[in-house]
Order: C-alpha cells, then structure tokens, then sequence
C-alpha cells in the first residue's frame, strides 16, 4: 500500500514538473514575441524621426536660401 502511494506521489510530481515546463516555455514564447514586437515599434519610431529631421533640414535650407 505505501509503494502505491509513493508511486501515485511520484507520478504527481512528475506531472507538476511538465505542467511547468510547459508553463515556462509558453512564458519565453510570448516574451519573445513581445521582444520581436518591440524592435519593430522602435525601428518604426527611428524611421519618424529621421524623417522629421529630414523635413527640419529642408525647411532650414529652404530659410536659409532666402
């Protein structure tokens, strides 16, 4: 009766051990979707603000040809 119960205790366990692996590997995932996420807002925002300066820079030649 007791090796029945360590067995069903250690089969518990082990099913705790994948639910949280699985759980771990899920996490990573959705972080590194985030991450990937990220870097493309920012390379969008560098892209707005290099064409901003671009239009500053114009504007300024535009003055200064005056």
């Amino acid at each position: 009766m007791h090796k029945l119960i360590a067995i069903f205790a250690a089969f518990a366990l082990a099913g705790c051990g994948v639910e949280t692996a699985t759980t771990a590997a899920t996490s990573a995932a959705i972080k590194q979707k985030e991450i990937e996420e990220g870097k493309k807002t920012m390379e969008q925002a560098q892209q707005k603000v290099g064409q901003a300066m671009e239009q500053v820079q114009q504007r300024a030649e535009k003055d200064a040809d005056k």
